[in-house]
């Protein structure tokens, strides 16, 4: 009997004992198929959904996670998402601790469940939900403190977002120095695989990578190092360190070639290169529309906004490369959040989804065509050349729209948006709730439903295993299985 079709039995066994009734497996089949056995017409229907668990993120009770890993099991999870932090691993450098992992991914196969290891190149506290620290290896930031880039010296906060309110973020390493530090996550990455590729190749069945904070493809817009920047404000834009600000200048050259032309199309009198630059009063260039109504304010959000997807581009090549020939069938995974408050508001509507990175303003923002800004952000998943599918994972799919003046939010519509238009261009897409709390009631599982009903979503993996271990959170996930997967 293959591993799947157990599952499928176990499921039916796991939905029951939750007091629930399970459509036998060939009746569902039947109630998803035309005459002709092909998948029937029913939008957003895939034959290979997928349905995950994110684990702790650390396990401290081992009891209370296998308990949980037990209960997820039997009615139909079929793999666990577990971080494997950098700065735990990697303590020195070229120094790896793998004990924990060598545990947990033990736990988790144990249990008859497969895992989808995060490589999360981020750190670990001071975002929402967050019950664990884990930083930044510390010799990272000394490491590449005298490496001269463009014939100055990095210094110690060199390799570090810059904002602009001037302060420096220690929780990923800002995309303009991927280049200097490629080699780290290369390094990380070959011992990954060198130490679990051979045990586990068949059971981790996707290697997601962190591209930025929360393991998200996004700048640390609304991170802890700024004040005033937590939702439901704006943000803070992050382009201001000495690489960002090169790197804006050098694209503005490659575009206009002379600054007779930069002038020209700006509307500015610039003298010199140095005035080239990212926005000096970022409260203005969104209260009064520059961020969209002007040619400056559009070019620098598509240059904020590609340098954010040419940083992904990076992340995932250098990490596929380096992965080789290991877990051979295992698919390549980024994450990219659900920014949906301000929306719709008044003064600087969809101003959090720019200062996050997420959108080009050059595109028009209303319309399906570009994605609603997302276009980038979706194509990444087709940029990566390779033998490995790139799947991307959305946020906020337990969460309805609220368009007033408590977060301008358009939530639901956003996760549509999403799906549509990753289903337009063949990207494989898969879904996550960004809060826990969402799943541990009917109404957020009534939004995933809608989600996977209506539009392009081919995979759920639930924040977190805990939430969906009992009550209305195991009952709920295991109903969706049993429809969908």
């Amino acid at each position: 009997m293959t591993r799947r079709r157990c599952r499928t039995l176990i499921a039916a066994l796991g939905v029951a004992a939750l007091g629930l009734t399970a459509a036998p497996a060939l009746a569902a089949d039947e109630a998803s198929s035309g005459a002709d056995g092909r998948p029937g017409d029913r939008p957003g229907r895939h034959d290979d959904i997928t349905a995950n668990v994110m684990a702790p993120l650390k396990v401290t009770d081992w009891a209370d996670f296998r308990s949980d890993l037990q209960t997820v099991e039997a009615y139909g999870v079929q793999a666990v998402s577990v971080d494997v932090w950098w700065g735990d691993v990697e303590p020195r450098d070229n120094r790896f601790e793998w004990g924990y992992y060598d545990r947990v991914f033990e736990e988790i196969t144990d249990a008859g469940l497969d895992v989808a290891p995060i490589l999360s190149f981020h750190q670990c506290g001071g975002n929402v939900g967050d019950d664990y620290t884990s930083l930044l290896p510390g010799w990272l930031w000394t490491k590449y403190a005298d490496r001269r880039v463009g014939g100055q010296r990095l210094g110690q906060d060199g390799l570090k977002h810059r904002s602009e309110q001037g302060n420096y973020s220690a929780e990923t390493v800002q995309g303009w120095a991927d280049r200097v530090v490629a080699n780290e996550y290369r390094d990380l990455t070959r011992a990954f695989a060198k130490r679990y590729g051979r045990e586990y190749d068949d059971e981790f069945v996707e290697i997601n990578v962190s591209l930025g904070p929360s393991g998200e493809l996004r700048y640390p817009a609304y991170n802890q190092h700024d004040e005033g920047t937590g939702y439901p404000t704006r943000g803070a834009l992050q382009s201001y360190s000495r690489l960002a600000v090169e790197d804006f200048r050098r694209e503005v050259r490659r575009q206009y070639g002379s600054l007779h032309r930069v002038n020209r199309a700006w509307g500015t009198r610039h003298r010199s290169w140095s005035q080239v630059r990212p926005p000096q009063d970022a409260d203005a260039f969104f209260a009064d529309g520059d961020y969209t109504d002007t040619r400056y304010g559009r070019d620098f959000v598509d240059w904020y906004n590609g340098s954010l997807v040419e940083h992904g581009e990076r992340m995932l090549r250098t990490v596929s490369r380096a992965l080789g020939g290991s877990f051979r069938d295992a698919d390549i995974g980024y994450k990219v959040p659900g920014i949906h408050w301000n929306m719709t508001h008044p003064v600087y509507p969809r101003a959090t989804e720019v200062t996050t990175g997420l959108i080009q303003t050059s595109l028009p923002l209303d319309s399906a065509r570009g994605g609603h800004g997302y276009d980038r952000v979706v194509e990444l998943a087709h940029q990566v050349r390779g033998r490995r599918e790139v799947v991307m994972h959305f946020t906020a799919l337990e969460m309805g729209d609220n368009p007033g003046p408590e977060g301008y939010s358009l939530a639901k519509t956003l996760v549509g948006w999403i799906g549509d238009h990753a289903e337009r261009e063949g990207v494989s897409l898969k879904g996550e709730n960004a809060l826990a709390g969402g799943v541990r009631y009917d109404f957020g599982w009534d939004q995933i439903e809608d989600a996977f009903a209506d539009h392009g979503y081919d995979g759920l993996t639930v924040l977190r295993m805990a939430d969906v271990a009992e009550g209305t959170g195991a009952r709920r996930y295991a109903q969706f299985i049993d429809e969908h997967a």
